[in-house]
């Protein structure tokens, strides 16, 4: 007599069993787990020589744009405070820049590459505080005069 399993449809072949059949090589193919893809590159970030030289800018710009506001030098104050307010907003350009080339966005904004629109109140929002964080700073530095 031979030791083995026992042929359950062939002792009761009106039964149903819930687990499914199994096939001679292994279980039917309609419970395979779905396959997940994972990105095996890290992300992208800004590293320190990228972002070293825009903080640089920035600090260097802010000071040259807030020392002649804040100690008024003379005449060639509102130049140097203009200067400044130049090379602060290079330096902000520059730092967006970067930040989009690795992928960051701004908030409410879509990701780069997706086919979706912005939403026109935030690129409203964005240009009127730019608008008047300019119109302030030129404000200012036509004060000096």
């Amino acid at each position: 007599m031979e030791a083995g399993p026992r042929d359950t449809d062939r002792d009761a072949p009106d039964t149903q069993h819930e687990a499914g059949r199994l096939s001679p090589d292994g279980p039917d193919e309609l419970e395979v787990a779905p396959e997940v893809e994972v990105e095996l590159r890290p992300a992208r970030r800004l590293r320190i020589w990228q972002l070293a030289p825009i903080v640089g800018l920035a600090a260097v710009g802010s000071l040259m744009f807030a020392f002649p506001l804040a100690f008024e030098f003379g005449g060639g104050g509102a130049v140097v405070a203009m200067l400044g307010l130049l090379i602060s907003g290079c330096a902000a350009g520059w730092g967006m820049m970067a930040a989009r080339r690795v992928g960051n966005t701004w908030p409410g904004l879509p990701a780069r590459g997706s086919n979706e629109r912005p939403d026109w109140r935030v690129v409203t929002l964005y240009v009127a505080v730019c608008a008047v964080l300019v119109a302030l700073a030129v404000w200012r530095v036509a004060r000096l005069r």
